[in-house]
């Protein structure tokens, strides 16, 4: 017998900062391209590789901290793109 699988069991993501899993809606999503670019994406439906991170400043800053999207994405990522997510969250305060 076969087991359907909810579309709850499939929006559950991650955090590459703080390992927590949570709804897909709770979370930023950082994409890379396949032609390299990264790039924060706020609708959380764009093309390519994506990582996913709280939506809170402690988070924001051990990403950057242990420059965690390095490791996700194996690659060198520009400290602009670090700089811009932790802005977006030390901004709501």
């Amino acid at each position: 017998m076969t087991q359907k699988i909810s579309s709850k069991q499939t929006q559950m993501r991650r955090c590459v900062s703080c390992r927590e899993i949570k709804h897909k809606s709770e979370f930023l999503r950082i994409v890379k391209l396949a032609d390299g670019n990264i790039f924060v994406d706020e609708t959380g439906k764009g093309q390519g590789r994506g990582a996913y991170v709280c939506r809170n400043e402690k988070c924001a800053l051990e990403l950057k901290k242990r420059r965690r999207l390095d490791k996700q994405f194996k690659t060198k990522v520009p400290d602009e793109i670090y700089n811009s997510i932790v802005d977006l969250f030390t901004e709501q305060f």
